[in-house]
């Protein structure tokens, strides 16, 4: 193999390689999140059940609230570990819900701890609502 066509390829693989990730970085706010679950959910969310569903004990005996806090306005320390969380709060927090692949994979890991099962669409949508509509 040439260098020029050594040097071509790898210059392709890193690109190729490269690619995904800027795919999951997506820049977002809270108000695009909680549009895109409503959007999926096919109805609005819902605040009062939002609330309610963050601070409902599941199997584990865990909620959102035992690591995040109720209202999750404040900086709080995760329930196993101790390790610190900022607030959850748009409102109180203004990186929450920015970054989508984040956005994912914390509702995905989370609802898995707490209700061992991933959320559904309503009920993120539900959560996001609740969220999104705290103040400081």
């Amino acid at each position: 193999m040439t260098p020029l066509l050594s040097r071509t390829l790898a210059a392709m693989l890193l690109a190729a390689t490269a690619l995904p990730l800027g795919a999951f970085a997506q820049a977002t706010t809270p108000a695009a999140q909680l549009q895109r679950w409503q959007a999926a959910a096919g109805a609005p969310g819902d605040a009062a059940r939002g609330q309610k569903l963050f601070g409902m004990k599941a199997g584990n005996d865990l909620s959102c609230a035992s690591c995040h806090g109720q209202p999750p306005t404040a900086a709080a320390r995760h329930a196993s570990t101790g390790k610190p969380i900022d607030a959850l709060a748009p409102a109180a927090n203004a990186e929450r819900f920015t970054d989508q692949a984040k956005v994912d994979k914390w509702f995905r890991r989370n609802c898995k701890d707490v209700f061992s099962r991933e959320c559904s669409a309503v009920e993120k949508a539900d959560l996001m609502a609740y969220l999104v509509g705290l103040k400081k």
